[in-house]
C-alpha cells in the first residue's frame, strides 16, 4: 500500500482565524455558538455558530485558508500542475448567485492563487468533506496528483436556516449531541483545510498517516438515516476491512453527531453493531456548529490536532445518554495516546463516509 500523507491541517471559524485558536478553544471547552436575533423565519432569534465581526464572502474564505495552508507548506505547492485543489461545500456562494453557486468562486481562486488545474467541487450534502478527502487520497493513489489541498468551506444563509426549520430540525437552544435532551441541530459556518501528499518533505511540520477510506449510500431516506445504520455500518466496516483494523485498534472516534433525535441513534446503532462502543468519541457539532460540507475537513483538522496533543476533547454539550445503544462519549478533556483515529459523515440521501489517521 502507498503512503499517503496528510498535514498542514486549518481551520477559520467563529471560534478564531487559524488552527492554533480554534484548537485553544476546544480545548477550553468554548464554544463558537451564540444566540442570533432575528436570523431565522419571522424574524426568530437562532443559536448559530456565526461570524459576528466581519462577513466573509465563499471566495474570501476559501481564499484566506489557502493562504494558510501556503505558509505551511513548500511555497511551490499550491500553484504547481502536480496539485489539484478539491473543494467541498453544500451550498457555496448561493447568497450571491442562485445559478452558478461555485463557478464564479473558483474562476477568482484559480487566477489569484494561479492554480495550473481546474479546482474539484465535491457537494454530497453533508459527507462532502470526507469524501473530499478520501477522493484526494484515491487521486494521488492512482498516480493523477502528487498532492491535493483540500478545501471545506460553508457559509450560513437565510435559506440554509430557513430549509432546516422547515423540516423542525433547529435546535432551540445550543445542540447537545448524543444526549437525552437533544432536539436538534445548530447551525455553522466556517472553512477548513488539510493537505494530502505522497511526499512528506512538502510539510513544514510532521504529516501524519491518511489511510484509505470508503463511503456508502443506503438510500435510505431523502434526509432520514437509516434506522438500522445500515450505511455506516457499511463503510466503517469496509474501511476496516481494507486497513486491516479491528476495533480495539481505534484509539478515538470523531463521530458525525448532529444532535438530531434520529441521526445520533443512528450512529449508536452502527457503532454497537461495529463493536465499537467502547471507542472513546465525540461529536465536535457542540463547538463548530454543523457546518455541512465543511464539517468533514474542520472536524478532521480539528481530530488532527488532538493527536498532536495527544488529547481527548470533550463531547460538548452532552450530559446523560441519550440512545439506545450505550457509546464510550467523551466527558472530560483526558490526555490519552492517539495512534490511530476515525473519523465518519453521514448525510441526506443516506450518504455515508468513513476514512483513518494513523501515526504511521
Amino acid at each position: 500500500m502507498k503512503k499517503i500523507y496528510i498535514g498542514a491541517e486549518t481551520i477559520i471559524s467563529p471560534l478564531g482565524e487559524d488552527v492554533r485558536k480554534n484548537f485553544a478553544a476546544i480545548r477550553d471547552n468554548r464554544s463558537g455558538i451564540t444566540l442570533i436575533s432575528n436570523a431565522g423565519f419571522n424574524d426568530d432569534a437562532v443559536y448559530l455558530a456565526k461570524f459576528l465581526t466581519v462577513t466573509p464572502t465563499f471566495a474570501s474564505l476559501i481564499a484566506a485558508t489557502l493562504n494558510l495552508v501556503s505558509d505551511q507548506l513548500d511555497p511551490t505547492i499550491v500553484s504547481s500542475g502536480k496539485t489539484i485543489l478539491i473543494v467541498s461545500s453544500t451550498k457555496g456562494a448561493l447568497d450571491q448567485d442562485i445559478s452558478d453557486q461555485f463557478g464564479k468562486s473558483m474562476t477568482v481562486i484559480t487566477e489569484q492563487f494561479g492554480l495550473k488545474n481546474q479546482p474539484i467541487v465535491i457537494s454530497n450534502a453533508c459527507i462532502s468533506g470526507v469524501l473530499a478527502i478520501n477522493a484526494a487520497r484515491n487521486f494521488i493513489d492512482a498516480g493523477l496528483y502528487d498532492h491535493a489541498v483540500v478545501v471545506g468551506c460553508d457559509l450560513i444563509s437565510d435559506f440554509v436556516v430557513y430549509g432546516f426549520q422547515s423540516l423542525f430540525a433547529i435546535s432551540d437552544k445550543p445542540c447537545t449531541p448524543f444526549d437525552t435532551l437533544r432536539n436538534g441541530i445548530t447551525m455553522g459556518e466556517g472553512c477548513g483545510a488539510v493537505v494530502v501528499s505522497n511526499t512528506a518533505s512538502i510539510f513544514n511540520n510532521s504529516p501524519l498517516g491518511l489511510l484509505p477510506g470508503t463511503t456508502a449510500n443506503d438510500a435510505n431516506h431523502i434526509s432520514g438515516p437509516s434506522r438500522t445504520g445500515e450505511g455506516l455500518y457499511r463503510t466503517v466496516k469496509k474501511t476496516m476491512e481494507i486497513n486491516n483494523l479491528v476495533a480495539d485498534d481505534f484509539d478515538f472516534i470523531s463521530a458525525h453527531g448532529t444532535a438530531t433525535v434520529f441521526n445520533d441513534e443512528m450512529e449508536s446503532i452502527a457503532f454497537d453493531r461495529l463493536g465499537l462502543n467502547h471507542v472513546p468519541l465525540n461529536s465536535l457539532k457542540g463547538y463548530f456548529g454543523h457546518t455541512l460540507g465543511a464539517a468533514g475537513v474542520i472536524e478532521t483538522a480539528a481530530s488532527m490536532q488532538m493527536m498532536r496533543e495527544n488529547l481527548l476533547v470533550k463531547s460538548l454539550g452532552f450530559e446523560e445518554q441519550g440512545t439506545t445503544k450505550e457509546l464510550n462519549i467523551i466527558k472530560k478533556n483526558t490526555t490519552a495516546d492517539l495512534n490511530t483515529i476515525l473519523k465518519t459523515a453521514s448525510g441526506f440521501g443516506g450518504g455515508n463516509a468513513s476514512l483513518v489517521i494513523a501515526k504511521r
